[in-house]
């Protein structure tokens, strides 16, 4: 990802819902001014929901999300319709496109009483206006297009703009730096690491702090001791990759202050009180509990991933127990959480806000405790205290040492 563009993470996500052969992919073609999905007579065209990201005036940056349809049939069928559901987890806007020479229809009805009981906003399109030749107005949550001419279009964006979600998210480090501070980032180059770029949570708090008209200072885990001792005054924070905790610690002054990019992420994406409550119960881990250690991302693992070889011998090691690991990546995440003592979700940074909610209500309706690989890290290494002093409050809710 480029440094000027908007991570997917960040963006306003808009579903797109409805019956097969409804014109879902053809109105989403047509709302975007592209060949997005692939549009037929055929029921069923789109078996899987397809993401794009994208500048969509007058919303700005977005994720179009088309689905499969609603009333899909056959097993394959009701698998499609159940990766339909789950994009409801994700989305922030959600459309439901209703053939308009048929009216709304019980999938339809059933559809709108889902996205009604997660709390979306939402509007129904009617679609093949052309077809109808129907003027009536609809009801104040809806508007009548043709994706064909492409009649009632503009509206439909028009009305997809005011319902856009206020822009009221926690920022990733802003709020604990002022103007002029000095801000060191450590960031580890190993076999992991993507080469040429920096990782997503790097690049967007690098952002930040240039945005807060403050400095940014780049270095290694092994060359942290001799950038601190050659400044003359002290950085007002130190932020590292959560797998150089330990090193990071050491060799930073008890008087500057300390955290990772992955509880900055938590808190972000508003994960990390849940985070810091959830770490404790790796203190009650047993023998044969199953740990599901999950990512929001899918990535090529290297040898010593962080997600599935590091953290996993890390909690071997700490707890000395006999623990079964399991792990999940992309859109992947269990919706039966009841096989696992403890979920470790990663930092969040490819997913909304809005995903990162369904997966820790999820966990907590099922009494399930969840954490994240900075919070856990830090809690194993023994510097979980420290590395939330920027987070006093979020201090009061750990066990004395």
């Amino acid at each position: 990802m480029g440094m000027n563009d908007t991570p997917s993470g960040e963006r306003v996500h808009i579903g797109f819902f409805g019956r097969r052969n409804a014109g879902k992919s053809s109105v989403v073609n047509a709302v975007t001014g592209q060949n997005l999905s692939i549009v037929s007579d055929t029921k069923g065209t789109t078996t899987d929901p397809v993401y794009k990201a994208m500048e969509l005036l007058p919303l700005g940056p977005v994720v179009i999300i088309d689905t499969p349809g609603i009333d899909d049939v056959g097993a394959l069928g009701e698998e499609r319709v159940r990766r339909t559901k789950q994009v409801l987890n994700k989305t922030d806007i959600a459309v439901v496109i209703v053939d308009g020479t048929e009216g709304l229809a019980t999938a339809d009805e059933d559809v709108v009483a889902l996205i009604r009981s997660k709390g979306l906003p939402y509007l129904i399109v009617y679609n093949k206006a052309d077809l109808t030749g129907k003027t009536a107005a609809v009801e104040k949550d809806a508007v009548r297009v043709s994706a064909l001419t492409g009649a009632g279009i503009h509206e439909l964006k028009e009305k997809l703009a005011r319902l856009k979600p206020d822009e009221d998210e926690v920022p990733i480090v802003s709020d604990l730096i002022s103007g002029g501070d000095m801000v060191v980032l450590v960031v580890p180059i190993d076999s992991a690491a993507p080469k040429g770029r920096l990782i997503l949570p790097q690049q967007q708090t690098i952002r930040e702090i240039l945005d807060s008209n403050s400095a940014a200072i780049v270095v290694k885990e092994n060359e942290l001791a001799h950038t601190l001792a050659c400044f003359k005054e002290k950085p007002s924070l130190v932020i590292t990759d959560s797998q150089a905790f330990g090193k990071v610690s050491a060799d930073t002054p008890d008087d500057i202050r300390l955290t990772s990019f992955s509880i900055l992420m938590a808190r972000h994406k508003g994960l990390l009180e849940s985070a810091v409550r959830g770490v404790t119960a790796i203190d009650r881990l047993k023998d044969g509990d199953t740990v599901l250690i999950a990512e929001g991302c899918t990535h090529h693992r290297q040898c010593e991933d962080i997600g599935t070889v590091k953290i996993p011998r890390w909690l071997k090691s700490y707890t000395n127990r006999d623990i079964h690991i399991e792990t999940a990546s992309g859109r992947d995440f269990p919706e039966d959480l009841s096989p696992y003592a403890l979920v470790i979700h990663c930092g969040g940074c490819m997913l909304n806000a809005r995903e990162v909610g369904y997966r820790m209500k999820n966990a907590a309706d099922q009494a399930v405790p969840i954490t994240n690989y900075g919070i856990a890290i830090a809690y194993m290494k023994g510097i979980l205290r420290r590395s939330l002093s920027v987070f006093p409050d979020l201090q009061r809710l750990l066990p004395e040492d």
